[in-house]
C-alpha cells in the first residue's frame, strides 16, 4: 500500500517537469521568432530608406540639369542681345568721350604748370602740425591748404603761409617760426587769441608780405612791426599798434610799396619823411592828429592812393600837394581841415576819385576841377564851401557821383544847371547868393528826370547799363556745357543699364 502512492507521487513531479520544460521550449522558440522578425523589420526599414535617399538624389540631379540647362539659354539669349546692340554702345561712347573733350577745352583755357614732386622740408612739416595744418597727402600739393611751396630740391620749403579762423588754443611757438623761415608771404586772418610772439631774425628779415587783421589778443607794437625791414607790401587791419605815430612802424622799411593801417587806433602824426617806393598809403579810421607837411611831396615818383580819412588832421592842404601827380585816389574825409583848396591840385592830371568831405575847407568850389579829364567822383560836402558852384551840366553829366550838400553858403546858377539835379543847394540870386535855405535831397527819382542829369549816381546806373549789353560771361558758358555734360552722362548710363538687361 505505502509503494503504491510513493509511485504515483513520482509520476506526478515527472508530469510537472515535462509540462515545466515544455513551456520553456514555446517560450524560446516565440523569442526565436520574435527576434527574427524584428531583423527583418528592420532590414526592410533600411531598405525603404535607401530607395528614398536615391530616390531624392535622383530628384535633384534631374532639378540641376533643369536649371543649367535653362542657365545656358539665357546666357545665350544676352549674348545675342549684347550683339546686336554693341554698335550703339560704341556710338554713344564716342559721342560722350567728344563731349567731355569740348567741355575739358572751354572750362580751361590752358593747362596747369605740372608741379615738382618732391617732400617738404620734415622740420616744417613739423612745424606746420603744430599749426594745426593738415599736413598730408602733401601740403605743398593740395590746393585747399593754406601753403605755398617752392620747387627746391630734394626738400621743398614754405614760401606763403595763410592763417585764418584761428583755434583758441593755437600757440605759436619758437621752434615753428625758426624752421619756417623762408615764408616770404605771411597772413593771419581772425585769430584774435593768438599771443604776439617775436619773430625769429630770419623769418622777419625774409618776409616780403605781411597781412594781420583782428589778430593777436595784445595787439602789436610799432617795434615789433619795424623789425620787418624787407617787407613790401604791409597790410593792418583791427589790431590795435601801440605807436608814437606811424613813423615808428615805417622808420625801417625802406622798400615798402603799400603800407595798410586802418581802425588800429594810432596815434601821433604822418611822418615828415617817407619813403619814396610807396604807391598806396592808407591810415584811415584811426586817431592820427598833426598836418600834413610838404615833405610828402617826396612820394610824387609813385603814389597813387592816399586815405586819410577818419583822423584828426588839421591844418591847410600845402601846396606841395599837388606835386603828386600821379595820384588817382585822395580821400581826406572826416578830418579837421580847413583853408581853400590850392590851385596846386590843377595839375594832378590823373585824378580820379576826390573827397573832401566832413571838413572846414571854405572858399569858393575852384573852377579848375572840371578841368581834371578823369575825375569821376567828387565829394565836396558838410564843409565851409560859398558862392556859385562852377560846374556846367556837361561837367556834372560826366561824373559818376557828385557830393556837395551840406554848404550852407553855396549854391548853383539856375541858368545853366538844371533843377532836376538834385544837388542838395540852393539856386543862387543875381548877387551869387542862395536864393533859400538848401533842399533836402531825395534820392527817388522823379518820372521825367533822365538817368544822366541825376548827380550822385547818374554814372553807376550808365555802368549798369553797360553790363547788361555784354554776352554771356567765360563763367556762364562753362556752366551751361558742364550741365549739359552731367545730362548726357544721365542719359548714357540709363541707356546702357537697357543694354545690359
Amino acid at each position: 500500500m505505502g509503494s503504491g502512492v510513493i509511485e504515483v507521487g513520482e509520476e506526478g513531479e515527472w508530469e510537472e517537469k515535462r509540462r515545466w520544460e515544455g513551456w520553456e521550449l514555446r517560450r524560446e522558440r516565440r523569442m526565436r521568432e520574435e527576434k527574427e522578425r524584428r531583423r527583418e523589420s528592420e532590414s526592410s526599414a533600411r531598405k525603404r530608406e535607401r530607395e528614398r535617399r536615391r530616390s531624392r538624389s535622383e530628384e535633384t540631379m534631374r532639378r540641376t540639369s533643369s536649371v543649367a540647362m535653362e542657365e545656358m539659354e539665357r546666357a545665350e539669349e544676352l549674348r545675342r542681345k549684347t550683339g546686336q546692340r554693341k554698335m550703339e554702345f560704341k556710338i554713344l561712347s564716342t559721342l560722350l568721350f567728344i563731349l567731355l573733350l569740348v567741355s575739358t577745352t572751354t572750362t580751361s583755357s590752358k593747362t596747369p604748370p605740372s608741379i615738382p614732386k618732391s617732400t617738404l622740408d620734415p622740420k616744417q612739416i613739423s612745424a606746420l602740425q603744430s599749426l594745426y595744418l593738415p599736413v598730408t597727402p602733401d601740403p605743398c600739393l593740395n590746393p585747399t591748404n593754406a601753403t605755398t611751396c617752392d620747387s627746391a630740391s630734394p626738400f621743398r620749403h614754405v614760401t606763403s603761409l595763410r592763417l585764418s579762423n584761428c583755434s583758441r588754443d593755437l600757440q605759436i611757438s619758437p621752434t615753428a617760426l625758426r624752421a619756417l623761415s623762408t615764408v616770404r608771404s605771411l597772413s593771419l586772418s581772425n585769430c584774435p587769441s593768438l599771443p604776439r610772439v617775436p619773430l625769429p631774425l630770419a623769418l622777419a628779415s625774409n618776409l616780403r608780405s605781411f597781412a594781420c587783421a583782428h589778430a593777436f589778443s595784445g595787439g602789436l607794437t610799432g617795434v615789433w612791426l619795424s623789425r620787418l625791414a624787407n617787407v613790401t607790401d604791409l597790410t593792418v587791419s583791427d589790431v590795435p599798434i601801440k605807436a608814437s605815430g606811424p613813423s615808428i612802424v615805417l622808420s625801417r622799411m625802406s622798400a615798402v610799396r603799400s603800407v595798410v593801417l586802418t581802425r588800429c587806433n594810432l596815434t601821433g602824426s604822418l611822418p615828415r619823411h617817407w619813403h619814396s617806393n610807396l604807391t598806396r598809403i592808407d591810415f584811415s579810421d584811426n586817431r592820427i592828429a598833426g598836418a600834413i607837411h610838404s615833405s610828402i611831396s617826396a612820394l610824387s615818383g609813385g603814389l597813387r592812393f592816399l586815405n586819410l580819412s577818419h583822423n584828426g588832421i588839421h591844418g591847410e592842404i600845402p601846396d606841395a600837394f599837388g606835386e603828386l601827380g600821379l595820384l588817382e585816389n585822395v580821400s581826406l574825409a572826416s578830418n579837421s581841415l580847413s583853408g581853400p583848396i590850392p590851385e596846386s591840385v590843377s595839375g594832378m592830371s590823373g585824378l580820379v576819385h576826390l573827397d573832401l568831405s566832413s571838413n572846414r575847407f571854405n572858399g569858393s568850389v575852384p573852377r579848375f576841377l572840371a578841368d581834371l579829364p578823369g575825375l569821376k567822383h567828387l565829394n565836396l560836402e558838410n564843409n565851409e564851401f560859398r558862392g556859385v558852384i562852377p560846374f556846367n551840366g556837361s561837367f556834372i553829366k560826366r561824373l559818376q557821383v557828385l557830393k556837395v550838400g551840406g554848404n550852407s553858403g553855396l549854391c548853383y546858377n539856375h541858368t545853366v544847371l538844371s533843377s532836376k539835379l538834385r544837388l542838395g543847394i540852393a539856386p543862387c540870386d543875381r548877387d551869387g547868393f542862395p536864393v533859400s535855405p538848401p533842399p533836402q535831397r531825395d534820392d527817388s527819382p522823379s518820372p521825367d528826370d533822365d538817368g544822366a542829369d541825376t548827380a550822385d549816381g547818374g554814372g553807376d546806373g550808365e555802368a549798369r547799363k553797360d553790363e547788361h549789353r555784354h554776352g554771356p560771361s567765360k563763367l556762364v558758358l562753362g556752366v551751361a556745357i558742364g550741365l549739359s555734360s552731367v545730362v548726357f552722362l544721365i542719359i548714357f548710363f540709363v541707356l546702357l543699364s537697357r543694354c545690359c538687361r
